[in-house]
């Protein structure tokens, strides 16, 4: 049984029956990514750039019933909408920002319209790759003593000295 497990699987023979049909099926895989449309391609790129804050939004809130705005919400902000929903981040300052929270309903709804033009790739999708993402900012709240205590259990109780029998 051994062999014949060899035997079907020698590299010197039969290594064109495996990586033919591998090849074969990378480029297929990777023709077919290259197929997308241009206007699926920008607008991968614009929704990348307003999530980096590069580009100026206004979103306005509307009741449908009474006929009213009830907010609008304009700068270089990033929406999530989770549903009944609205998170939208804003940039307000070189390193501050803003977030608020919009309910959504039956009769109160929003619209979002980009304000100004945004050159985009059309060939390449954006990635953004933030290396200083990868190391978290640690906030401590408390006293040194606490510290301590966290990282040392049992530094604080007394220890009785003793010194050497004789």
């Amino acid at each position: 049984m051994i062999n014949a497990i060899k035997n079907t699987f020698n590299t010197d023979t039969n290594w064109k029956k495996v990586a033919v049909p591998a090849l074969l099926a990378a480029t297929l895989v990777g023709g077919l990514v290259g197929c997308e449309d241009d206007a699926r391609i920008a607008s991968h790129n614009l929704s990348k750039a307003a999530d980096n804050f590069e580009i100026n939004r206004r979103i306005i809130f509307y009741n449908g019933i009474t006929d009213t705005y009830m907010a609008t919400i304009e700068g270089r902000c990033s929406i999530e909408d989770q549903g009944k929903q609205l998170e939208v981040t804003c940039k307000t300052g070189p390193d501050s920002y803003k977030k608020d929270f919009l309910g959504l309903s039956d009769n109160v709804t929003y619209f979002a319209q980009q304000v100004g033009d945004a050159d985009v790739n059309l060939f390449h999708h954006r990635v953004t790759f933030k290396p200083q993402s990868i190391i978290p900012d640690i906030d401590f709240r408390g006293d040194a003593g606490q510290l301590k205590e966290a990282l040392t259990p049992g530094a604080n109780e007394a220890v009785p000295l003793t010194g050497p029998k004789m």
